[in-house]
Order: C-alpha cells, then sequence, then structure tokens
C-alpha cells in the first residue's frame, strides 16, 4: 500500500490540471449513507421503491410522498466535510487541481473550501419554485411540512436531478472539457454505476488514471493505479 500512495503522491506532486470525479463513497466518512452499499439507502423498506420516489413521474405524481422521503433520507444540514474533502481543496488552493466532478448533492465539497465544483446531478442546498423561479433554502424545505409551496403557490423543487430528468447541458459539458483536459484523473468512491455520469471518465486522455474504491469498478482493468481502500483514509494521508 505505502509504495501506491508514494506513487499517487508523486503523480499529484507533478500535476497541474487534476480532476477528481467522484460518488456517493465520498460522502460516506461523513455520515451520509450511499445509495448502493449493502446498507446503504437502496436497501433500506418503503412503500415504493427508492428508484421510484426519486423519478421526476413521481414527483409530479405525488408530491407529499416525494418530499417525506426526501427529508428523511437525502437532506444531511449536519454533515461535515472528511479528510478526503479538505485534500481536494488543499489541491485546488495550490494550484494543482484544476475540477471536483460530483455525483453528490450535498455541498461537502463546497463546505470544504473547493470552488471549481461541477455538480452533475445538482444540489439539495438549491431550490426554487416550479411557478416563478423564486429561489428558497434547504431550510425552508426542512421548515415547511407536506409539500412546500412559494408565496405564489407553486411548488418549490429541489435542485436535484431526479431520474428520467436529463441532466444539465453546461455542467455536464463542463465536466467533459475538465475531465478530456486533465494530466490526473482521480476516481474515488463510485462504483460508475450510473449514466450518463459514469460515462464522462472514458473522455480522460492524460497521463495517469487512479482509481480509489473499496468494491470494483468498471474502469479497474484501464487503471494504471488501483488502490481498493476508503477515499478519506487515502486522499487523507497523502
Amino acid at each position: 500500500m505505502e509504495e501506491k500512495l508514494n506513487l499517487l503522491r508523486d503523480w499529484v506532486a507533478a500535476s497541474h490540471s487534476i480532476v477528481f470525479f467522484g460518488g456517493a463513497g465520498v460522502s460516506t466518512e461523513s455520515g451520509i449513507p450511499d445509495f448502493r452499499s449493502v446498507d446503504g439507502l437502496y436497501h433500506t423498506q418503503y412503500d415504493y421503491p427508492p428508484e421510484t420516489i426519486l423519478s421526476r413521474s413521481f414527483f409530479d405524481a405525488n408530491p407529499s410522498e416525494f418530499f417525506r422521503f426526501y427529508r428523511q433520507k437525502l437532506l444531511h444540514p449536519e454533515a461535515a466535510p472528511n479528510p478526503a474533502h479538505y485534500r481536494l481543496a488543499q489541491w485546488e488552493k495550490e494550484g494543482r487541481l484544476a475540477a471536483v466532478v460530483t455525483q453528490n448533492i450535498d455541498g461537502l465539497h463546497q463546505a470544504a473550501g473547493s470552488k471549481k465544483v461541477l455538480e452533475l446531478h445538482g444540489s439539495v442546498w438549491r431550490n426554487a419554485c416550479m411557478q416563478c423561479g423564486k429561489a428558497y433554502p434547504m431550510s425552508f424545505i426542512q421548515q415547511n411540512g407536506d409539500i412546500p409551496r412559494c408565496t405564489c403557490g407553486g411548488i418549490i423543487k429541489p435542485d436535484v436531478v431526479l431520474y428520467e430528468e436529463a441532466l444539465d447541458q453546461a455542467v455536464l459539458a463542463a465536466a467533459s472539457r475538465a475531465i478530456a483536459a486533465a494530466d490526473l484523473l482521480i476516481i474515488g468512491g463510485t462504483s460508475l454505476a450510473v449514466y450518463p455520469a459514469a460515462g464522462l471518465v472514458r473522455l480522460f486522455q492524460g497521463k495517469h488514471l487512479t482509481v480509489i474504491n473499496k468494491s470494483p469498478t468498471p474502469m479497474d482493468n484501464t487503471a494504471d493505479l488501483l488502490i481498493q481502500d476508503s477515499i478519506g483514509q487515502v486522499l487523507g494521508t497523502l
């Protein structure tokens, strides 16, 4: 393991355009359950499968049930960044990291100090009225039971990409450019199971591809360096 860590340290030290592509595993050490592990969100029991509840058609048809699930399972305002988040923010300040491309919606990268964060699936911290566009904070969603409504009467929707919704094209394009221009791509805390987001990593043409994940990913055989361990533990030691 130490040999692998030393190799990654050398690559980071020599890089000036690192891109980090991360998923739910980056936030599990901050107390946020991931979506697909044995103990994750998708293995708990509800009246409807989580994939159904988190779809746009379900949101439109059953907003009350959607928000009940959303408040209970997707909002974690008490969560704090972990060593992985802080290390990435440090690399950005040093001019080594060009962007964080994240599938997470928790805002922990920004809380740690990262500025160049591309949120593929949106953020729970942003919410807007579907009728007039007025913005609302997370606290409004938390404190207004049942269906949160704007002063105009419209339903307030979190800025989170649901199943059946397309990714933001501007964010997707920016992430594509960043990965294609990176000299070091670090994939961490993701099983690379969610598309189209996971397909972005195949745009990488740089020097070194590193995968840090506890479970296997489709990119393991392509990686120049594979570390099957905790992303927070690994980045925290660099």
